[in-house]
This record gives structure tokens, sequence and C-alpha cells, in this order.
């Protein structure tokens, strides 16, 4: 890819970042348009995400903001969307005249896999997580008039996280007791490793149509396997990054519809799926 002074400059930011899949997507959405910008990864400690992000405003940069950054990023830019200050978590941001615009593009990519799993009517979810992600959950689940049950390891923070979830219009509680979801969601970082614990084992969900992992990994994660194997529909987070990747691109590039299926096939190709 030839770059040039006039290049526009775009990263993903997080800790960790080595395992983003979001410099191939976007470089080959921005190839296929012709388009005379880069996209990177940049390993960004949290002390140092400020600055990071105060640098890219002030060459006119722009990218996406994965763990575990994502409420630290909505306090850092100068001006946000009314969904980016909802959901108290920024994955999404650009520059306008110098200041930092953020929003938060992980609701629409949740609502747009449901869709896809044929499951965005149900009632009833089980939530993994309580970090910047899982509020996009919140607030989708919110959208939907879902029910969503919250599942933490540190029970007060279920019980912080489903007050504020309440507080944004979901109908939220801390999980307890035997758990029946018709819908699961992992937005944790479990599965990064394959030898991380599932977040729901199958076999306590008799009632589970369906699963999402926001996590991704080639072949798969170990939880998508095992909730395949026992016969649950289930998609990684591969197709999150694609929805969630789109709705981005109409803020990084407005006057350039994204092209969907080949950021869908870079992906792809990237995990040999």
């Amino acid at each position: 890819m030839e770059t040039s002074a006039s290049t526009r400059l775009l990263a993903v930011l997080g800790d960790p970042v080595t395992h983003s899949l979001s410099p191939v997507m976007y470089n080959a959405a921005m190839r296929a348009l012709g388009l005379d910008a880069v996209y990177v990864a940049l390993q960004t400690p949290a002390g140092a995400l400020p600055s990071v992000l105060a640098a890219l405003a002030a060459v006119g940069g722009a990218g996406n903001v994965t763990l575990p950054h994502k409420e630290a990023a909505e306090r850092c830019v100068a001006r946000k969307t009314d969904l980016c200050a909802r959901v108290g978590a920024c994955n999404t941001f650009w520059a306008e005249h110098g200041e930092l615009v953020g929003d938060n593009t992980d609701v629409a990519g949740v609502l747009a896999c449901l869709k896809r799993l044929g499951v965005d009517g149900a009632s009833r979810w089980l939530l993994v997580g309580t970090g910047g992600t899982a509020r996009a959950v919140a607030v989708a689940a919110a959208e939907l008039r879902a029910e969503v049950h919250v599942l933490s390891r540190d029970a007060a923070r279920a019980q912080r996280f489903a007050d504020w979830a309440r507080g944004q219009g979901a109908r939220a509680h801390p999980a307890r007791g035997a758990l029946e979801p018709e819908v699961a969601i992992n937005a944790t970082p479990l599965g990064l490793k394959e030898t991380d614990p599932l977040p729901l084992d199958p076999a306590r969900a008799q009632r589970l149509a369906a699963a999402l992992d926001l996590v991704y990994s080639p072949r798969g994660t170990r939880w998508v396997r095992a909730l395949r194997a026992a016969g649950i529909p289930a998609h990684d987070g591969r197709e999150m990054l694609v929805q969630q990747g789109v709705a981005a691109f109409a803020r990084f590039f407005p006057d350039h519809p994204a092209p969907v299926e080949v950021m869908r096939a870079a992906v792809h190709h990237a995990l040999r799926a």
C-alpha cells in the first residue's frame, strides 16, 4: 500500500490489540474504494490513551477503540453522539475541525448480529460481562425491550451494572439461580485464549435458542464450537466486527458506502473460515 504525506491515518487502540482484525478489514475496504488512507493497530496502555487520541485528532485521524479502553475513551472525546453518551462507551472516533468526536457503533453491531441469528425478538437475555461492550449490549436490549440478566464474577459489579442499565431503559437484573436465557451474549475477553473457561456451559441453558460471542478467533472460539456441537446456533465476534465496522465506516468516510462483502470476506479469509 503506497502512502504519502496526504495519506489519512486510522487506527484501533487497545491493550492487547495484536489480535485485532480491524486493520485487515478496513484496509481491504479502503483499497477496494481507492481511498488514500491506511489503518493500523496501536498497542495503547491505559495511561497513554488520552495523548494518543489527542495526537490522532491533531492530524485529522480516526479509528476505533477496543478492550479495555471504551469507557475511558468516552471521557476523552470533545464531542459525542447521543448514543455514545447513553452507552457511556466510545468505540469509534474521528476528528472534525481539530476536535475529537466519539460514537458507539457496537449497539448497531449487536442488533444486526441478533437479527442474522433470527433471535432479535427473544425476550430473555443473559449478558456475561460488565465492561464497555456490555454497555452496548444493554442498550441494544433496551431497544428491543428484552429482559437482560447480568452475569459477573463480582456480584456487586453485576448489581451496579444492572442499576446503570435500568437507567438506560433496560429491564436488567443480576443473574441469579437457574439460568434459562433464550439468548446468551459474551461481552468479556473470555475466548481470546483457547484455555479460557466457557462463559456459559451449554448444558446449563436448556432454553437457549442462540448465542453471540463478541470475541473472535480462528475456527471460532471454543464456546461457539461447544454451542454448535450442542445444536445451538452461535456466531463469534467476526460478524459483530463487520457490522459495527460498517457503521463506523460511515463516520470515517460519509461520502462512500461501506463495501460490506469486501469487509466480511477479508475477516473470514484472515480467520481461514
